[in-house]
């Protein structure tokens, strides 16, 4: 039964029973949604902290980073294997290149299809992308039971995304939480076509 503080505060439920109401816990990373997300903070991410921060104390069955790759740029094919031995799952995809010379590698598929194919495995899904086309998706495991929590950057984040997700977090109100300090480890994420444009300022 709601208490009086609770329904003047207009919340339904108060931090500590949604964490406890997550159950086991699966994590879906679009990788260069959240470096851009990252880059308009002014920000790096730290990747043991963000881990820890998406888990938030829940049972954590598998936290998936997907991410499009070079197979020639060795930093990063060192940050994805410290990343691999550190707690993630990578999925990577050869970057295509596009007619206007950019290269792009998109995930969307497979973080759609690797979130209904573990239905059942997982009680949240916690989404960090802000990408509307994983909307349908989202829809789909919600019907299915699953609770879907979506973190991202709220100027880059779909609105039909917002809309169908559970709980949606912004990373600017974690970046605290998450970002990367002289102590962090030294591996960086930096997708292809910004590798370039961060080498002339290293």
């Amino acid at each position: 039964m709601l208490n009086h503080q609770q329904i003047e505060s207009n919340e339904i439920f108060t931090p500590e029973q949604v964490l406890e109401n997550r159950g086991r816990v699966a994590i879906f990373i679009d990788g260069s949604n959240l470096f851009y997300a990252a880059l308009q903070l002014g920000m790096e991410i730290d990747y043991t902290k963000l881990l820890c921060r998406l888990t938030g104390g829940s049972r954590l069955l598998r936290s998936f980073f997907y991410t499009g790759v070079d197979r020639t740029n060795e930093k990063q094919q060192g940050f994805l294997l410290w990343m691999r031995r550190n707690g993630y799952r990578v999925i990577s995809k050869d970057l295509v290149q596009l007619p206007d010379g950019s290269k792009k590698a998109n995930l969307d598929v497979e973080i759609a299809v690797d979130m209904m194919a573990l239905v059942g495995s997982y009680d949240t899904a916690v989404l960090v992308s802000g990408d509307g086309d994983l909307a349908y998706a989202v829809d789909a495991v919600s019907y299915r039971g699953v609770r879907v929590e979506v973190v991202s950057l709220r100027s880059m984040t779909s609105d039909s995304l917002i809309n169908v997700s559970d709980r949606y977090i912004d990373l600017e109100q974690i970046k605290e939480d998450i970002q990367k300090t002289s102590k962090s480890p030294s591996y960086t994420y930096r997708p292809l076509s910004a590798i370039g444009l961060m080498d002339e300022h290293d």
